[in-house]
């Protein structure tokens, strides 16, 4: 890693270990050599960004490393995390013909890890430059959508400035990823490696502030609208203001970032949703010694929209699931958090009478984050729908305005980082088209 951008040596999350450790070369092989090979495959199909997998895969198997990691990363720029976070259970390793003959389906997540790995990083992935057309385009917010994008437009021979208002680039993929998952510095490894592919990143800039939305778009040729989500949604319940109470997205940030974290003396916490986000905090306080850790959910377990198989990972953390049950205020004694007054809920509203007390030293919401609109409003032509989220056309990821396009967590109000990558491949073969006619 260059010393460009500096992460604290002291981080919390650094007490994770990796969930799925890399693969020996031997492991590799013989997970490799499992494959069917499939014609037209399911897998590759299931993949957003259409990963040649049974072709990777085949690489591996016959010792062609390079050829494999090559693969993957003309598909998919950011490969190496994707290996990591990918939900494979229900994309790519979901849609594994094995599993229709009651076998266990080819572990592709760890496979395309192992291929991408050694190369994140060195230059073995140069691609021969294209033509230089003296267009220029501008990029706002550096998470998945946006690097993906000035990757491809930097190949298709275009020049690539990335405006990110904060100091160390990566977005969500960042400061939001489990640690367990994906630490900090992997990420900023492979947004470097990225970078290097001839991008220009211009951090503490923020657009609607430092510069005009309307200055991007006269100064450039396109632009690239990659701002991820906004602020996560609150309750609208009395007592969200009281110490004690964080947003999921600030509490896995602080657990990524913060070498001042103490959870000391925590001996209750609860979350409050149902999705990936609740179960990625419950878990992580749980490992971080939390003795008793709670998810709240409006509904029963079973309709909550969270993956099935993190669900079953933080009950395995020892994590508690209270369905049916809705927080209606928060409860401080003295300034201080003390628990919560909580309802019985029918239909996802909260039955009179039932309410009851719910102790917690420590309540996480993580129901959801609203769109960016405020920024994004602010370019000309650009709408958003009634939750925030850029309206763009689904087959170009064009705004309303001819010349701005988006992508990523701020179009599809927070989907996977590969989602965001192929949304970022999209919107720079479009723009491509558009620039050149």
């Amino acid at each position: 890693m260059s010393d460009r951008f500096q992460l604290r040596s002291q981080r919390t999350e650094l007490v994770f270990a990796d969930l799925k450790a890399l693969y020996s070369r031997a492991e590799a092989l013989a997970e490799a050599q499992r494959c069917l090979y499939c014609y037209d495959a399911p897998c590759t199909k299931a993949c957003p960004t259409r990963i040649d997998v049974p072709g990777f895969v085949r690489k591996i198997a016959t010792g062609n490393l390079k050829g494999a990691a090559r693969t993957i990363l003309e598909a998919n720029v950011l490969g190496f995390s994707c290996a990591r976070v990918c939900p494979v259970d229900v994309l790519c390793a979901g849609a594994c013909v094995l599993s229709l003959q009651y076998r266990p389906p080819i572990e592709i997540g760890r496979l395309q890890r192992y291929a991408t790995e050694p190369f994140v990083g060195t230059s073995f992935f140069g691609r021969p430059l294209a033509k230089r057309t003296g267009r220029k385009i501008a990029l706002v917010g550096s998470g998945p959508a946006s690097l993906a994008c000035s990757f491809h437009l930097v190949g298709l021979g275009h020049e690539s400035v990335i405006f990110e208002k904060r100091a160390v680039p990566g977005g969500l993929n960042l400061s939001g990823i489990a640690p367990y998952k994906m630490h900090a510095h992997d990420c900023l490894r492979e947004t470097e490696w990225i970078l290097s592919s001839g991008i220009e990143l211009r951090t503490g800039v923020e657009i609607g502030k430092d510069v005009s939305c309307e200055r991007l778009v006269t100064e450039y040729d396109a632009v690239f609208v990659g701002v991820g989500m906004g602020k996560d949604s609150s309750l609208g319940i009395p007592g969200e203001n009281v110490p004690g109470v964080l947003s999921a997205i600030e509490m896995i940030e602080r657990i990524k970032l913060d070498a001042s974290l103490s959870l000391d003396g925590l001996e209750s916490a609860a979350v409050i949703g149902g999705g990936n986000t609740a179960t990625d905090v419950a878990r992580e306080l749980a490992h971080l010694g939390v003795a008793d850790v709670s998810i709240l959910y409006r509904r029963t377990e079973s309709e909550m929209p969270g993956y099935a198989h993190e669900l079953k990972a933080a009950r395995a953390a020892g994590v508690r699931f209270i369905e049916k049950t809705l927080p209606v205020r928060i409860l401080e004694e003295k300034g201080r958090l003390k628990g919560l007054v909580v309802a019985r809920a029918e239909k996802a509203r909260p039955v009179p009478g039932t309410e009851r007390e719910f102790e917690a030293q420590m309540v996480v919401i993580a129901i959801g984050q609203a769109g960016e609109a405020g920024v994004v409003s602010k370019f000309p032509g650009v709408k958003c729908d009634s939750n925030g989220r850029v309206i763009v056309d689904e087959k170009t990821g064009r705004t309303g305005n001819p010349r701005i396009f988006a992508g990523g967590d701020c179009v599809n109000g927070g989907k996977e980082v590969v989602n965001a990558v192929a949304d970022g491949k999209r919107a720079a073969i479009e723009i491509d088209k558009t620039l050149k006619g």
